[in-house]
């Protein structure tokens, strides 16, 4: 026997579905790798670009400190990167010494210095100037 009947016509609650931060989501390389770049962009403020991709800034500084440690590869900027080149000019017997090296160049940034030989794989050179520069 039925005790009670329920009443289907009047509405019966509320019900809430929950979407924004609480939410957990899956980030993909590229994207995280996308807002980090944006990160260290000149003039940008690690919160604000948290607060615009509606993720906390202590979930912002795990991606930045893993793509300081090569974990997290950054995007490829559209616009080359230029570099100033410094000459120093040498005597005559330094010259002649350093033509007997192997021809290589020294890139120095923030006071770290890398040695790139010829024949070096592009990829790998790029990678490598990006973590040294995001690590200083």
């Amino acid at each position: 026997m039925v005790d009670d009947i329920v009443d289907a016509s009047e509405p019966r609650g509320r019900v809430d579905i929950r979407v924004g931060v609480g939410r957990r989501r899956r980030w993909s390389v590229e994207t995280k790798g996308q807002i980090v770049a944006e990160s260290y962009a000149s003039g940008a403020v690690v919160s604000e670009v948290a607060r615009r991709h509606d993720m906390s800034p202590q979930h912002l500084f795990g991606w930045r400190k893993a793509a300081r440690a090569g974990l997290l590869t950054l995007p490829a900027d559209a616009a080359p990167m230029f570099v100033p080149v410094v000459r120093e000019i040498c005597d005559d017997g330094v010259a002649a010494a350093a033509a007997n090296r192997s021809e290589a160049i020294r890139i120095e940034i923030a006071g770290a210095v890398v040695r790139v030989e010829r024949g070096v794989d592009l990829g790998w050179l790029r990678d490598v100037l990006r973590t040294v520069k995001a690590a200083t």
